[in-house]
């Protein structure tokens, strides 16, 4: 049986998502085995993201800076704004490496069922944006879930006063899908194929 600090830090780790106790122990064992070429290092790089991680003011992506680099880069296309639910979706977007635009994140989705209402959203900056910037298009790369849809179905309606393409990624995306479980071939051919609305 391990120490209390050693049980502790396996119950913080098992609470991250798709890992349960067996895998923590793994990971903290592995950790422990190799302390100063990569415990010591991870701890290091955990306590700079903990005192430096910042939410772009912007777009919601979290950097280092506010402006993040996505919005402070002048290599990014203008014009384009690509909504998703989270910052797990906008990192899937990047990873894949298609997309030049910018991005808004909203925060999560409408639900009546969990309490979600559009003032619980990064909804109004979206507008702040449509008035300040001179967007053409936005591209709702929400997901293809009930709630996902609600969402899409409330911007559409709220967009309708805005001289703006409004487009969504191309339903090859399953129903239920979230975009950080999808591989970078069917992001790109969801961004590809998305169509006007």
């Amino acid at each position: 049986m391990a120490g209390q600090d050693i049980e502790n830090l396996i119950k913080i780790i098992a609470k991250l998502p798709s890992l349960g106790t067996r895998s923590a122990r793994r990971i903290v064992l592995q950790l422990i085995k190799k302390k100063e070429t990569i415990m010591r290092p991870l701890m290091e790089t955990m306590q700079n993201v903990a005192d430096n991680i910042k939410t772009c003011e912007i777009c919601g992506n979290f950097d280092t800076v506010s402006p993040c680099m996505i919005c402070s880069s002048e290599k990014r296309e203008e014009g384009i704004i690509c909504v998703v639910q989270d910052v797990a979706d906008l990192w899937a977007m990047e990873r894949a490496g298609f997309y030049r635009g910018k991005y808004h994140v909203l925060g999560g989705v409408l639900s009546a069922l969990d309490g979600v209402a559009p003032e619980d959203l990064n909804i109004e900056l979206l507008f702040v944006r449509l008035a300040k910037e001179n967007v053409t298009e936005i591209i709702l790369a929400l997901p293809a879930t009930i709630d996902g849809q609600i969402t899409s179905h409330y911007l559409i309606s709220k967009l309708k006063d805005y001289n703006v393409k409004i487009s969504t990624l191309a339903k090859g995306i399953p129903m239920g899908a979230e975009l950080d479980y999808m591989d970078e071939g069917t992001i790109q051919l969801a961004l590809d194929s998305r169509r006007e609305i």
